[in-house]
């Protein structure tokens, strides 16, 4: 092996150790990203192997070679796993189990048996195969972010590539049995690969990571953290700019006595209750409908393209099934109710703040004809 190779080699573990690094002091930060954590096992395990390689290339022997496949394949099926867990949210167990299971079943035998020529033909060819695999796992998530996805896709398959052609270069030569570690001008081209791609492939990851903290951030800052709803932030900048046309309805609901509840049976039960009405609304959405908690016991509804008796029917449906719930405490079974009122936008459009404050009138209406029951908003009622 040249200086040259050896220096290509030695580039290749510092930079993929720098990698790891960075990745597990990102993890440390974001510990609900946990496939960083697998990345950065992943490419640790690669930069063992590159050392071991080096060792490999300096005194041959079966136990170094058995080593250094069992680590690059091993670190290429963890990165598989690792890609899993990023498109999917899954674990990566079952693809590292997968990867790893049929590659060194079938390149470490020939090795130990002496099949050195084989043993690199095998191990190149599954390297090649585990890293499409992973550009796959990473071309199947590319709805969520296509450009950023489709390059580290891309970079995959380059690298995998390489591995093709040093597997090519192998099988041509024809030799079972080498004594030494490959030296052609594949591997020469397969470590300037595995550097180049390496570094945009982190490139391109850590910056779509951080893209989706940052939407997981905002995500967090719009939804009601007790119910899972959206929050009232998030139905203003929803709505907030948008004037509301004739058949857009807006549904204030407020849960009756609710202080009472609080009072008597605790904050606990109290919070319990919001969930289960949350769950009454979510029930009975449909796709373009959006259901909002506006804060303490109020929710509300937004439901576009539709008319005056789908909304009472919607409202009624939500009220009757709140109503019939049983919530079991300590002391005794609890029953709730909840009140509503809704309106309509116009034909010229309306500002949704002004749409908002006719359903609330309408709620307050509800209110004082008796609670637990749903009160249209006079003025803004279309014929139907």
């Amino acid at each position: 092996m040249s200086l040259d190779y050896n220096s290509l080699l030695l580039a290749v573990g510092f930079s993929a150790a720098c990698l790891s690094l960075t990745l597990f002091g990102i993890w440390l930060t974001a510990r609900s990203e946990k496939f960083l954590l697998t990345w950065a096992v992943s490419v640790l395990l690669v930069v063992a192997d590159v050392f071991t390689y080096k060792a490999y290339i300096d005194a041959p022997g079966r136990m170094l070679g058995l080593a250094t496949f069992a680590l690059l394949l091993l670190g290429f099926s963890t990165m598989l796993g690792a890609a899993h867990q990023f498109t999917s949210g899954r674990s990566p167990l079952p693809r590292i189990a997968l990867g790893a299971g049929i590659s060194l079943a079938t390149t470490l035998p020939p090795i130990a048996l002496g099949y050195d020529g084989l043993g690199f033909m095998l191990e190149n060819s599954f390297a090649a195969l585990l890293l499409f695999a992973t550009a796959y796992e990473y071309w199947k998530g590319r709805a969520e972010s296509p450009v950023p996805i489709i390059g580290v896709a891309a970079l995959y398959s380059a690298t995998a590539v390489s591995f093709v052609l040093c597997a090519m270069v192998l099988a041509l030569d024809g030799k079972l049995i080498l004594g030494h570690a490959p030296s052609n001008w594949a591997e020469d081209l397969s470590l300037v690969t595995v550097i180049a791609c390496m570094t945009g492939i982190g490139a391109l990851s850590l910056a779509l990571n951080q893209g989706r903290l940052a939407q997981h951030h905002r995500r967090n800052a719009l939804t009601d953290a007790l119910t899972g709803l959206l929050n009232r932030r998030a139905l203003f900048d929803l709505h907030g700019g948008t004037p509301v046309g004739a058949f857009t309805a807006v549904v204030v609901f407020d849960l009756d006595g609710f202080k009472v509840i609080n009072d008597e049976f605790g904050h606990a039960t109290g919070d319990e209750v919001l969930k289960l009405f949350a769950e009454d609304l979510a029930a009975n959405l449909r796709p373009t409908d959006v259901a909002v908690r506006m804060g303490g016991e109020e929710f509300a509804l937004v439901l576009k393209r539709t008319l005056p008796e789908t909304v009472e029917f919607t409202a009624e449906r939500i009220r009757t099934a709140f109503a019939a719930r049983r919530i079991e405490t300590e002391t005794r079974p609890l029953s709730c109710t909840v009140s509503a009122g809704y309106a309509f936008g116009s034909k010229e459009g309306m500002s949704f703040d002004k749409v908002l404050s006719a359903a609330d009138k309408a709620l307050y209406a509800a209110k004082r004809g008796g609670r637990n029951r749903v009160t249209a908003a006079s003025a803004f009622r279309r014929a139907g």
